[in-house]
């Protein structure tokens, strides 16, 4: 069985230059990554704000759905899965998962290392044709120490749920500009990040250091900021699969809608 998945940070709906609104806009491109899930960051669940600042007509002409973003673009074609994390005066954010398959159930874990900034991991569990995938919607901090306590997190919530070695992906903006958290995640979950898989064994390098048993360096792939990628935030890590694609979607459509490039693969059920 193959499943195409997508990870993308919205920003909250609104694109960075002028905060103008773009769920309309967001729809029809989350539409074209063809993917059976999608994994969201900084999604809003509730959103009065332009409500109140444009009042009803003018949010239609903003295209500010009435309903939650990601019951907005789930439409009739995916599931939703919804995880709140920060909550505010005109409404909260958090994690959103979108799947063709139907989703068994779903959990939120908070792992906010304080007051100011909180984060979740969304876990849920797909049913798909060829058996239960758990899949992990993840936004970590913006400081070291707490996406390191994060991260720990993070490995007890998949060893707790998942502790048979059953499929699994976990998706999102790890904030991890530095990678230090991939080798920990490798090591205790199993798991590979869909550009390390796709870097292996492809050149003669690669060749080369498995002959000799050497340890070949990983990078995860440029998402941030979305008009000029430097920073390697974003991130799938699958275990269970086969990566036969994985791409950085770029170009003035991306750079317009949110400040981090999405990534999509294709994954092949092992």
């Amino acid at each position: 069985m193959k499943i195409r998945v997508a990870t993308y940070n919205i920003h909250k709906g609104v694109s960075t230059i002028r905060a103008t609104p773009r769920v309309l806009a967001l729809k029809k491109a989350i539409g074209l990554f063809d993917a059976e899930v999608v994994f969201l960051q900084e999604v809003q669940g509730k959103h009065d704000k332009y409500t109140s600042k444009f009042g009803d007509e003018a949010r239609g002409r903003h295209h500010w759905p009435e309903e939650s973003q990601h019951e907005f673009f789930a439409g009739e074609s995916h599931h939703s899965a919804y995880g709140m994390n920060a909550v505010y005066d005109h409404g909260h954010h958090g994690n959103a998962l979108l799947s063709a398959f139907p989703i068994g159930n779903m959990k939120n874990h908070d792992v906010s290392d304080h007051a100011y900034e909180q984060r979740g991991i969304l876990h849920c569990v797909l049913e798909t044709p060829s058996g239960t995938v758990h899949c992990f919607v993840v936004h970590l901090g913006l400081f070291e120490a707490g996406r390191s306590r994060q991260t720990q997190a993070l490995i007890d919530c998949v060893n707790a749920s998942a502790p048979n070695g059953e499929p699994v992906i976990i998706a999102g903006d790890f904030n991890d500009w530095r990678n230090t958290l991939s080798a920990k995640l490798r090591d205790k979950l199993g798991v590979t990040e869909v550009f390390d898989e796709m870097g292996s064994g492809s050149s003669l390098g690669g060749l080369v250091r498995g002959l000799v048993g050497a340890k070949r360096k990983t990078t995860p792939a440029r998402t941030f900021p979305a008009a000029l990628p430097c920073f390697r935030l974003d991130r799938i890590y699958v275990r269970g699969f086969k990566v036969d694609t994985a791409e950085v979607l770029h170009g003035p459509l991306w750079a317009k809608l949110s400040d981090h490039a999405p990534i999509v693969a294709t994954l092949k059920l092992a």
